[in-house]
Order: structure tokens, then C-alpha cells, then sequence
């Protein structure tokens, strides 16, 4: 069957080239035969020959019985055979791997044994350091039952794979998913081995125990070094994460660990770019993992707190003691996204607004918007496009503007507003700047909040004529030289 697919699509394909008016039996013999007049071989079929030549002969090699044999793989039924296996109503067998319920399993090469009693949902398992909440039953081998979550009426929670529970548990319950009930027959190697665990657990017995895993809290490693660990307490929304150069905003509280409060953030948050930090350098670690709207809750050793010297207490928090382990509860609100427009990070773009679609401005482009621009200061020296006035029109990589607001605009999105801040390099250089509003002095860092509020893109080159092509590459080469 592999082979005849590959012959119908290289032999479709040729039945449309001059030569072949219908699709000979064997398209090797086809491609590769001597007896092809040359006159058939136009310029646009000639460079197709060696693909469809190579592709049959892949063909032949993939599915010849010696390969098919050597990578065992399954020979595919004839229609006829599907229609005795019931047409439409058959059902394929489950994938490689998975474990129906009723069916035991061993796990691993220790005697751990694990039956499905209750499939669980969805295809997520909990990872080692995850703090998992269960329910279970614990019996010996002769149906006498040692210990029960489910009589107690209280769920057990425990962190995997830290040691906290005896081994078989570890291995057994991180194959689970959530809502998954199973029984684990546990030897005692993987139990309370030699010993037991008197007076209810005999030397050398092993265990059953029917558990069902209710639900998992994630708990990460931030750093690898058990230096931060994040649990997260609500998912946050979509995929994205913040980077070092991003301005976020976060509410937290911290503790001490014997509960008390010695810094709580404003019910509006704080607002810090990730680079810099606050509080301490656990929160810009963490925050770097977290996605919009995520709360989570940090355990935090000194060396990511205030390590081994504490610190006096500041406007924004106690005193801290030397060596102090700390908790805090976070959530990350929302935070803007800082795009270096150059790479020497000369140009940068924090984004205040998302516009709409995914197109930007080509070169050529008119765009159309409004913008302030202020020095470092805060002193407004220019406006456009605001009190009534028109909007503010000019054409990209036209030197119409300054080297960074025109690197900067052709990144933008129709509708998106952008703070850009400019070095002098990129802006008016070591010469002085009168306007209308202020004078701009030498090597000024720039800030331009920005609107754009339309653009018209410029002609493709594929779109272009000759004279136009002609035209605008002799204007790139006038910038060129102008520049040197």
C-alpha cells in the first residue's frame, strides 16, 4: 500500500507533463527510461525528473518485503479484509502503552504492580516535587485493612518524590492522571521493608492500596537548586511569560515562617521592570515563570531572599534577620513588553497597547499617527496629532524622521501604542534641537509615546514594475551614500 501511494503521486504528477498521456505501471521505468524523447523535457519539467525519480525509488526501497521485515511493520488490510472486520464499526486497539481498566501492570523492575480500577481524565500527570492530594486504603495481603484517608473523611496531601511517603507510592503515583483510581500491590523493598511498621505492619509485608489521585498543585524548582520552589495556587491565562527587559505589576505578600507579615504590596501592585527586581531576588526569578493572571506561593531560602547578612527595614519592609527562610504569595497582574527595536538596545519599545491584525509597516510605507515626545526630564519639545490636529503623516525609511522613530514605527501594528525611547545615536545627536514647545540639548534621550493610527503599505518589489524597481533601488542607494 506504501508503495502504491507513492507511484500515484509521482505518476499524477507525470501524467500532466507532455510526455505521458497516461500513468505507465511502474513510474521508475518512466522517469528513468533512455527511450524518452529529450524534446519532451521542457525547462519546467526537466527539474522534476530527479524528485519524482528519487521518490519512487524511496518508495521501492521502504516497502520491499526484506524492509518490511526488518522494521516489522504491520502489513495493511485489504478493503475486503476491513469489511470483515465490521466497515465503520471497528474499533482500533488502544495505543502502545496504555493500560485498560481491570489490567495490572508492573512498574518498573522492583515488583511495584499497578491495576486500573478507574481511568483518570485528560493526559497531564503530576511530576516529582508536585503536592499531590489523594485518597487511599491500605490493606494486607490477607484483606486486613491498616490505615484509610477515605474513613478519616480528610484527603492525605503530600509532596512526590521528596521522600515524604514510602517508595512505592512515589513510583506508583506519579503515573496517574487526575480522577485516576488504581490498587498498587507495593513489596516490602519499596514499603517498610524488613522492619514493618509495628504494631500494624508485620517484617517483610507486602501492601495493597486502592488510591485515587482528586487533584495536584504544581511545584517547581525555579532555579534547580531547591533555592526557590513555586506552587501555583491559580493557572494563569494563555502561554506567554515576561522577560528581563518587561515592566510588570504584581501584588504579594511576604512572611517570615513563623507567619508573620513583613511586606504586602499595594491592593493596585507594584510596578518594576523584571531587570531590575524588588523586594528581593526571588520575585524577579519567579516572575520571569508566571503568565498573566497566575498566583502562586514561593518558598524561599536566604540566598534568593536577603541572604546571610538580613536587612534593615525599609520604607517597603521590616527588618529582616540574618538567614531568614521566607513565603510569599504572588500574583502577576499584568505587565508591558519591552522589545529592543535595535541590537545594541539603543532603540527599545515598551508596548502600551497591542494593535490589531499582524501586519506592519514596509519600507516605503505611509504611516499615520500621533505622538509626545519628551526629554528625560519630562519637558514636552514636540506634539502631533492631538487638540484637533491632524494626524502626523510621513513615509518610512525616507528620512522624513529621526533614525529611531522610523526604526521603531515599522514595528508597529495598526492601532498599537508604544512607548519608545531613543538614545541620542538614534535620535538628534550632539547637535542642539529647537521646536516650538522646547529647546532639545545635545546627546538627549529621547521618549516618544506613540499612536499609530493607520499606515499604506509601499508596493512590494514582486509588485513593481521595471521603472519603479529601477527608481527605488537608486533611492536606497542616495540614502546609502548620504549616510557614509
Amino acid at each position: 500500500p506504501g508503495a502504491s501511494f507513492f507511484h500515484r503521486f509521482v505518476l499524477w504528477g507525470a501524467s500532466e507533463l507532455p510526455f505521458s498521456a497516461s500513468p505507465p505501471p511502474c513510474a521508475p521505468s518512466l522517469i528513468l527510461s533512455p527511450s524518452i524523447s529529450p524534446t519532451f523535457l521542457t525547462s519546467w519539467t526537466r527539474p522534476l525528473l530527479p524528485l519524482c525519480s528519487h521518490l519512487c525509488l524511496l518508495s521501492q526501497f521502504l516497502t520491499s518485503p526484506q524492509m518490511a521485515e526488518d522494521l516489522d511493520i504491520p502489513e495493511v488490510p485489504e478493503e475486503d479484509e476491513l469489511d470483515d472486520m465490521g466497515g465503520d464499526d471497528y474499533e482500533a486497539p488502544p495505543p502502545s502503552g496504555s493500560q485498560q481498566e481491570g489490567e495490572e501492570k508492573e512498574i518498573g523492575n522492583a515488583g511495584l504492580k499497578k491495576k486500573l480500577v478507574k481511568a483518570g481524565e485528560g493526559w497531564e500527570k503530576p511530576e516529582s516535587g508536585d503536592e499531590v492530594k489523594v485518597h487511599y486504603t491500605g490493606t494486607l495481603l490477607d484483606g486486613t485493612k491498616f490505615d484509610s484517608s477515605r474513613d478519616r473523611g480528610e484527603p492525605f496531601t503530600f509532596k512526590l518524590g521528596q521522600g515524604k511517603v514510602i517508595k512505592g507510592w512515589d513510583q506508583g503515583i506519579i503515573t496517574m492522571k487526575k480522577g485516576e483510581q488504581a490498587v498498587f500491590t507495593i513489596p516490602p523493598a519499596l514499603a517498610y521493608g524488613e522492619i514493618g511498621s509495628p504494631p500494624t505492619i508485620p517484617p517483610n509485608a507486602t501492601l495493597t492500596f486502592d488510591v485515587e489521585l482528586l487533584s495536584w498543585a504544581s511545584v517547581k524548582d525555579i532555579c534547580k537548586d531547591g533555592g526557590i520552589f513555586k506552587k501555583i495556587l491559580v493557572e494563569g491565562q494563555k502561554w506567554e511569560t515576561p522577560k528581563d527587559a518587561d515592566q510588570v505589576t504584581v501584588t504579594y505578600e511576604a512572611k517570615f515562617e513563623d507567619g508573620t507579615v513583613f511586606a504586602k504590596s499595594p491592593e493596585e501592585g507594584v510596578e518594576f521592570y523584571v531587570k531590575d527586581g524588588h523586594l528581593c531576588p526571588a520575585i524577579s526569578k519567579a516572575v520571569k515563570t508566571m503568565k498573566k493572571r497566575e498566583k502562586v506561593l514561593l518558598t524561599v531560602k536566604p540566598q534568593y531572599g536577603f541572604g546571610e547578612w538580613g536587612s534593615e527595614a525599609r520604607d517597603y519592609h521590616m527588618a529582616v534577620p540574618p538567614n531568614t527562610n521566607l513565603s510569599i504569595e504572588m500574583e502577576l497582574l499584568s505587565w508591558k513588553t519591552v522589545d529592543n527595536i535595535t541590537d545594541n538596545g539603543k532603540v527599545t519599545k515598551k508596548i502600551l497597547n497591542a494593535g490589531e491584525g499582524y501586519e506592519k509597516p514596509n519600507d516605503g510605507a505611509v504611516a499615520r499617527l500621533k505622538y509626545i515626545a519628551k526629554l528625560e526630564d519630562g519637558t514636552v519639545f514636540d506634539k502631533k496629532g492631538y487638540d484637533g490636529e491632524d494626524l502626523f503623516e510621513f513615509v518610512t525609511d525616507e528620512e522624513q524622521v529621526i533614525p529611531g522613530l522610523d526604526k521603531a514605527v515599522g514595528t508597529m501594528k495598526k492601532g498599537e501604542v508604544a512607548i519608545i525611547t531613543i538614545s541620542p545615536e538614534y535620535g538628534f545627536g550632539a547637535v542642539e534641537k529647537k521646536t516650538d514647545l522646547a529647546l532639545v540639548p545635545s546627546n538627549s534621550l529621547l521618549t516618544y509615546e506613540v499612536e499609530l493610527v493607520s499606515f499604506t503599505k509601499a508596493k512590494e518589489s514582486w509588485d513593481m514594475s521595471t521603472p519603479e524597481k529601477l527608481e527605488a533601488a537608486a533611492k536606497k542607494e542616495g540614502r546609502r551614500k548620504c549616510s557614509l
